[in-house]
């Protein structure tokens, strides 16, 4: 998975557009610890920007995790509902939380690779 596609967003998500994948920054599960459990929301659900698609349990906290942009939700990754430590070890690859059908992607309000990583330095100084 080529990560120059990735666009994040002020909330620590990731999505690929192409493939409709989203996930949390290696920043966030960084942040999170260990983490130990994931809730998905349900596969077919109509999803706007902002609404929470998962909700990620790690050993320090518990965290919602949001749809970065409108679209309904078509996938969700069977692996990290049995592994939610892959969200640990390849956050931004297949530890992969839902995919989704995106309608009328924009990249308005979202960082590339490069944005959130100086984004990220501004608020962990």
């Amino acid at each position: 998975m080529s990560h120059h596609n990735l666009f994040f967003t002020k909330t620590h998500e990731w999505i690929l557009p192409e493939e409709g994948k989203v996930g949390i920054s290696n920043y966030a599960q960084g942040r999170l610890g260990d983490i130990v459990y994931i809730e998905l929301t349900a596969k077919g659900k109509d999803v706007k920007k902002g609404d929470v698609i998962a909700v990620i349990e790690s050993v320090k906290t518990t965290s919602d995790i949001y749809a970065p942009c409108d679209g309904k939700v078509i996938d969700l990754n069977p692996e990290v509902s049995s592994n939610p430590a892959l969200i640990n070890q390849d956050p931004e690859g297949n530890g992969w939380i839902i995919k989704m059908e995106i309608i009328n992607f924009s990249p308005e309000g979202l960082m590339k690779k490069e944005e959130y990583e100086e984004y990220i330095k501004t608020i962990s100084e």
